[in-house]
C-alpha cells in the first residue's frame, strides 16, 4: 500500500486521476484537459497497474492530518505533495512531512516528496523549496529513502517519472 498525502489543496486527486489514465495506456495517451476535482474529505482507494502488477494508492484528505497515522500500519510507500505556489502552506507542509518522517511505522516506507504545480506562475524553484525544507538535513537524518520530484499534475510535467517511482518501489 501506498499513502498519497500532503495539505487540502495541493493537487493529490488530480495527481492521482493523472496518473491512473497514464497508468492505463500502453503507449501513455495524452493527458489531455485536467478533470474536475474537489477536495478530498475522507479517503480514496486508487488502483494503479503499472508493469503488469497492481498497486494500490490510499489518498487521505489534507484535513484528516490528524489521523493519518492510523493508516500507517500497512504502508510501504509514502507520497507527499507540496504546493511550491502557495507560499503560506509551506511551512504547515514541512511540519506535516516532518511528522511523517518520525513516525515509526513508517520507518522502513520509501518516501517520494512532489513539489506540484510548477506551471503557475510565482512557483519557488527547486533549489528555494529544498532551502525551506532544509532537505538536506531531512535526508541525513531519516532513516526513510527519499526523493524529490517537480511536478505538475495539471500539465503533466514529471508524472511519467512518478510512475517510474512508483514501478521501482512494486519492484522491492
Amino acid at each position: 500500500m501506498c499513502l498519497l498525502l500532503g495539505a487540502t489543496g495541493v493537487g493529490k486527486t488530480l495527481l492521482l486521476k493523472r496518473l491512473q489514465k497514464l497508468a492505463q495506456k500502453d503507449p501513455p495517451a495524452e493527458l489531455g484537459e485536467p478533470p474536475a476535482t474537489l477536495p478530498t474529505v475522507g479517503t480514496n482507494l486508487t488502483d494503479l497497474t503499472l508493469k503488469k502488477k497492481q498497486l494500490t494508492v490510499r489518498e487521505l484528505g489534507g484535513c484528516m492530518g490528524p489521523i493519518w497515522p492510523s493508516f500507517y500500519s500497512d504502508c510501504s510507500a509514502v507520497v507527499f505533495v507540496v504546493d511550491t505556489a502557495n507560499i503560506t502552506q509551506i511551512s504547515s507542509s514541512c511540519i506535516q512531512l516532518l511528522s511523517v518522517l518520525s513516525a515509526e511505522p513508517l520507518r522502513n516506507a520509501r518516501v517520494l516528496l512532489l513539489f506540484n504545480k510548477r506551471d503557475l506562475p510565482c512557483t519557488m524553484t527547486l533549489g528555494e523549496m529544498k532551502s525551506l525544507f532544509r532537505m538536506d538535513d531531512i535526508i541525513a537524518s531519516s532513516p526513510q529513502s527519499i526523493t524529490t520530484l517537480e511536478i505538475s499534475a495539471r500539465s503533466g510535467q514529471g508524472l511519467k517519472e512518478v510512475l517510474n517511482w512508483l514501478s521501482s518501489i512494486q519492484a522491492q
